[in-house]
């Protein structure tokens, strides 16, 4: 099986020659015209090849090439043909390529084909040749090949002309093609928890356990079978997890003023979505606006705002709202990247959340039973007054004006390391800190008044190294001296993480000068 390349439905050129009859040529639009963009029809060919019959099924799609999508044949297959042409099958061999939509690295793949061994009772074996050699598959040269020969210079005006024109295709040595259109839709960023992948019922092989694996049916629990194929379960419990995320707590609005929020942004959305797509055709439309078929996307305006909150509140990283919610790291790289465009066009200053959360199981038990994380407890108690020498008002002040240069600070960083500018639609603002923005003014405070050293902040947080804490004071230093915010040094001195957090459950909130 492997994916051929897709292709764009209109009165386009198409390579090779075919007999016409004199003075009647087929016209297509001149390639200077050629219009590639979100508006445009396409055909996306997925083949299968059966060795033993030499028979090719080609499941045409029109949405997205994704790991479900790259599954939905087998199961056509399977339904139509397969299971009379091998009634007695107890195994299903697959080969493919090692990338695209059927990478062995990607676990919807793995998961789908899970879902699929459940359903039909096969085991299926998955078999990915090396990088570099996808040429090796059989059906590079026994189907691909026939099917590009066939509409060689036939503009591939409809869905209907790509089917007709697959399912025509012949060879002398017997090959019989059938073609199916399937206007489902995949869209994309769609991924799978680490826990429910563990949950599958895998068996890698022991010679390039990687590239070769069995998906066993008999072990198939009803998580398998309502694996990511089935989105009906995957999006409900995401839809559930997207209104908890909408807690006050976390976004700093009540939700009302969240919807609020959602329609005032929505103008905004939409002309960022419009700049976005002229940027993809190179210019504007050449038609009304609008798909055809409306491609529909994993999270709604609404959604993407609110997700944005989240991340510029600091509440957790991008990494970990991806796996709670079953996406992609990307897809929540590239909305964050547009909404936040937005968010500062609109003026809205979202602040910090009170807590920051580093594992699902924290954030889960905080919505459920409002419990503070440790960690969050700590940096409470560091932030006293009599630690920072000022109120708990001017911290937080102080910690959203530094919170643009911090950010300017990070991504000069990293154009050094680069050693460029970043690549258009690259994705920005990602969150790999161990420690938040105001967190890091905090502790940067704490150390230049000398109430203690590296050590002893290392010790109190606890999940942190002295290295770290290192390069927190010598990143923030210049920007508290560029503000005139550079805290003197006083008396007290702290020698232990014990002594430090004693002082700070002082009752007195005197700032300490």
């Amino acid at each position: 099986m492997d994916t051929k390349k897709r292709e764009q439905i209109g009165r386009l050129p198409m390579a090779g020659r075919e007999w016409r009859p004199k003075g009647d040529p087929v016209r297509v639009e001149d390639h200077h015209f050629f219009f590639s963009g979100p508006d445009v029809e396409q055909a996306i060919p997925y083949g299968i090849y059966d060795i033993s019959h030499i028979t090719g099924w080609v499941n045409v799609g029109v949405d997205h090439d994704t790991s479900t999508f790259a599954v939905e044949p087998i199961r056509r297959w399977w339904k139509a043909r397969g299971h009379d042409d091998h009634p007695q099958a107890t195994r299903l061999l697959i080969t493919a390529d090692a990338g695209g939509s059927n990478g062995y690295r990607y676990r919807v793949w793995k998961s789908e084909l899970a879902a699929l061994a459940a359903e039909t009772g096969l085991a299926i074996t998955a078999c990915h040749f090396p990088p570099g050699t996808s040429k090796w598959n059989k059906i590079e040269h026994r189907l691909f090949p026939h099917i590009t020969h066939n509409w060689r210079g036939r503009p591939l005006t409809s869905h209907d002309v790509v089917i007709e024109t697959i399912a025509a295709t012949r060879t002398r040595a017997g090959l019989r093609v059938e073609a199916r259109l399937d206007r489902g839709d995949y869209p994309t960023g769609i991924a799978i928890s680490k826990d429910r992948f563990a949950a599958l019922p895998l068996v890698k092989h022991e010679v390039h356990g990687q590239w070769n694996y069995t998906l066993l049916p008999e072990n198939a629990s009803a998580q398998a079978q309502r694996a990511v194929g089935e989105a009906h379960g995957v999006a409900d419990r995401r839809r559930s997890l997207l209104a908890r995320l909408a807690d006050p707590r976390l976004t700093g609005l009540s939700n009302t003023q969240l919807a609020d929020l959602c329609a005032e942004l929505a103008p905004l959305q939409a002309a960022r979505a419009h700049e976005r797509y002229s940027e993809q055709r190179g210019g504007r439309a050449r038609r009304a606006t609008g798909k055809l078929r409306g491609s529909k996307p994993v999270f709604d305006d609404a959604a993407r705002v609110m997700l944005t909150l989240l991340y510029q509140r600091q509440v957790c990283s991008m990494k970990l709202l991806s796996d709670m919610l079953e996406v992609t790291p990307n897809c929540i790289g590239h909305l964050v990247a547009e909404t936040r465009r937005v968010l500062e066009d609109h003026g809205h200053q979202p602040g910090y959340a009170p807590t920051r959360f580093t594992t699902k199981a924290e954030l889960l038990a905080f919505l459920d039973t409002a419990t503070t994380p440790p960690r969050t407890q700590i940096m409470e108690s560091l932030s006293h007054p009599r630690l920072t020498g000022m109120s708990r008002e001017d911290l937080d002040t102080l910690a959203r004006r530094l919170a643009p240069r911090q950010l300017a600070q990070i991504e000069r960083a990293s154009y050094q390391r680069r050693g460029a500018d970043r690549q258009p639609g690259s994705r920005g603002g990602i969150f790999p800190q161990k420690i938040g923005d105001k967190e890091r003014v905090i502790l940067a405070v704490l150390y230049l008044r000398k109430l203690c050293t590296p050590d002893v902040l290392a010790d109190a947080l606890g999940d942190v190294s002295r290295s770290l804490i290192g390069n927190v004071v010598r990143e923030i230093r210049p920007l508290l001296m560029e503000g005139g915010h550079l805290p003197p040094p006083v008396t007290a001195r702290y020698r232990t993480a014990a002594d430090l957090l004693a002082a700070a459950r002082s009752e007195d909130d005197t700032p300490t000068g």
